[in-house]
């Protein structure tokens, strides 16, 4: 039986990770995935992916604090129950994730040449079923218009639980594995 440390993780803000960033007392861990560190995160950030995390991968080091980020601070709270599960006592995660930094104002480093992100992937991918469904389903048979909602419901779990199917089969593309910056 595992007991969930999930209560014992920590948060902080935006303007907290800038400071703690500022004295070097912290190590910052971005977990998505290596096309999206790729094209932008935060200066100073590693990367150990949600899908593949070993938690061995990170550093444990009593002078500094593990922050863990993500986009939006679910894949950070996985990726933080898995520290817990193997003996970490002290967790801690950005606060809204990326999307918090950035509207925070502070500076992100960008690959231009990095692979599209993740969300534009799964809307072409996305669109194109939804428009094939409809297009056989209109011209060779109304059959093929379970394929359109099919995404459709996807979609919507995917909006419902913040976990999308979709992104994390093309995260695992090997475009996508690149994890340079």
């Amino acid at each position: 039986m595992t007991t969930s440390n999930i209560n014992k993780l920590q948060t902080v803000n935006p303007q907290t990770l800038k400071k703690l960033l500022e004295e070097q007392n912290v190590t910052l861990i971005d977990v998505r995935e290596p096309g999206e560190y790729a094209g932008e995160h935060i200066p100073g950030a590693g990367l150990v992916s949600l899908s593949q995390f070993d938690p061995r991968k990170v550093p444990q080091d009593e002078d500094t604090q593990v922050i863990l980020y993500c986009r939006s601070g679910n894949r950070s709270t996985m990726a933080a129950q898995k520290l817990f599960d193997t003996g970490f006592t002290k967790v801690t995660h950005l606060e809204g994730g990326m999307g918090a930094w950035k509207q925070a104002g502070y500076p992100t480093k960008i690959n231009q040449n990095a692979p599209m992100s993740l969300m534009r992937q799964v809307q072409i991918v996305a669109g194109s079923l939804v428009l094939a469904g409809t297009l056989l389903g209109a011209f060779v048979s109304p059959w093929f218009l379970l394929l359109s909602g099919f995404v459709g419901a996807g979609l919507m779990f995917a909006g419902i639980t913040d976990t999308c199917a979709l992104g994390i089969l093309l995260a695992k593309l090997p475009y996508n594995q690149r994890s340079r910056a």
